[in-house]
């Protein structure tokens, strides 16, 4: 057997990670990175090999605009110089980039192959099986008090690193705030502590006067905060549980779900049944188990739970994360409705058109702190700019 040439590989790592922007620690341990640089750590290895065929997935969640542009030049350049590229991804505009070739999947089938100059309408159309409306309908904001406030908040993660450095930020009633950034700057530290799942180091979280910093999760619900997390399968759902049981997760122990000691099933059933119908979950019954679901209605699922709250604040972090086109379109419209009722919306997202189409603010966070806050009208160019630490 060969003898394995840590320094080497180090080396290797280093260039590669310097020469995109990755900054990736190469003697840091996997099981330790957010799963933002695991991704990136995932396109280092791919590159590292010289490969004749290189298939990626969703490489660019984890990437600036301008480094998105990068990898599209790099893509070319290695299709060029003769490498077969497959390149899976949901974002549109990557799609009409770079593509010699598209091949349409729906439900597990090929359903179309179009021309490469397909419009992002048509290619949406083929995604989802009927016409989608890519652009988010919105009113002007009429933002009221501040319903979220966040100040000096730090938060550290299990190696004792400032993940939140120091940030302050509120959300008014009726207006959505944006969190944007590469994925791995401290947005999932920063959701985490404001629901109460993640111990905060040091400053303050309210919610409608009420402060919640040291608060337990349910403590914090019950002050009117929905939250949609990023994961989920990990987070949001119990997979073995049916529709109906997820859907009271949150209110089992209170009214219209209980009576005294006893879980009212009949209720549970109606409101499960009236949910299922209003947010188009799709599915045989309410009973169904929630990991039988497709990936858009489990997200649905969530959805629909928190928005069946009495809320002040929703918290969406990756709200439309590995859906389909259809369901993104869908959670938008519910998103600004919830906005429009007067709710405080705070949205975490990597995807920069997601934001674009939601935000009313926009706050971009970079290695555990702010580095602005702007409007929703910013260029594309200088969100990227500040996603990669560069103050507007």
């Amino acid at each position: 057997m060969g003898k394995l040439d840590l320094p080497a590989a180090k080396k290797l790592v280093t260039e590669i990670s310097d020469r995109f922007g990755f900054d990736i620690d190469p003697d840091a341990k996997v099981q330790d990175l957010p799963v933002g640089s695991q991704q990136r750590v995932e396109i280092i290895k791919a590159l590292a090999r010289n490969a004749k065929a290189l298939v990626l997935d969703e490489p660019t969640a984890v990437l600036t605009p301008q480094e998105t542009d990068e990898l599209m030049d790099i893509m070319r350049g290695l299709a060029k110089s003769g490498t077969s590229i497959i390149f899976i991804t949901h974002k549109l505009r990557e799609v009409q980039q770079v593509a010699d070739r598209i091949t349409v999947i729906r439900q597990g089938k090929v359903v179309a192959s179009p021309s490469p100059k397909a419009t992002a309408g048509e290619l949406a159309s083929l995604m989802v099986g009927r016409e989608v409306d890519l652009e988010t309908k919105r009113k002007s904001a009429k933002p009221g008090q501040e319903s979220l406030v966040v100040k000096d908040l730090t938060v550290l993660d299990e190696r004792d690193q400032r993940m939140v450095d120091g940030i302050t930020f509120s959300v008014r009633d009726g207006e959505v705030l944006a969190i944007a950034g590469v994925q791995g700057n401290g947005q999932t530290e920063l959701a985490e502590a404001i629901v109460g799942l993640r111990k905060v180091h040091s400053g303050s979280i309210s919610v409608s006067g009420n402060d919640v910093t040291k608060s337990t999760v349910r403590e914090v619900l019950e002050s009117g905060l929905g939250y949609i997390p990023e994961d989920r399968k990990k987070d949001g759902l119990v997979g073995d549980f049916s529709i109906a049981e997820n859907l009271m997760l949150d209110g089992s122990f209170s009214e219209p779900f209980a009576k005294g000691f006893q879980l009212d099933f009949a209720q549970r059933d109606k409101i499960a049944n009236q949910l299922i119908e209003d947010f188009d979950i799709r599915t045989q019954s309410a009973q169904t188990l929630a990991k039988q679901l497709s990936g858009g209605n489990q997200q649905k699922v969530v959805v629909a739970r928190e928005m069946n709250r009495k809320l002040k604040v929703l918290v969406a972090s990756q709200p439309t994360r590995g859906v389909d086109v259809g369901s993104i379109e869908f959670i938008h419209d519910q998103i600004i409705a919830a906005r429009d009722e007067g709710k405080a919306v705070l949205i975490i997202s990597t995807e920069l058109d997601e934001v674009l189409a939601l935000a009313d603010r926009i706050a971009v966070m970079y290695r555990g702190k702010v580095v602005g806050i702007v409007d929703a009208k910013t260029s594309r160019e200088t969100l990227g700019k500040m996603m990669a630490g560069i103050a507007a």
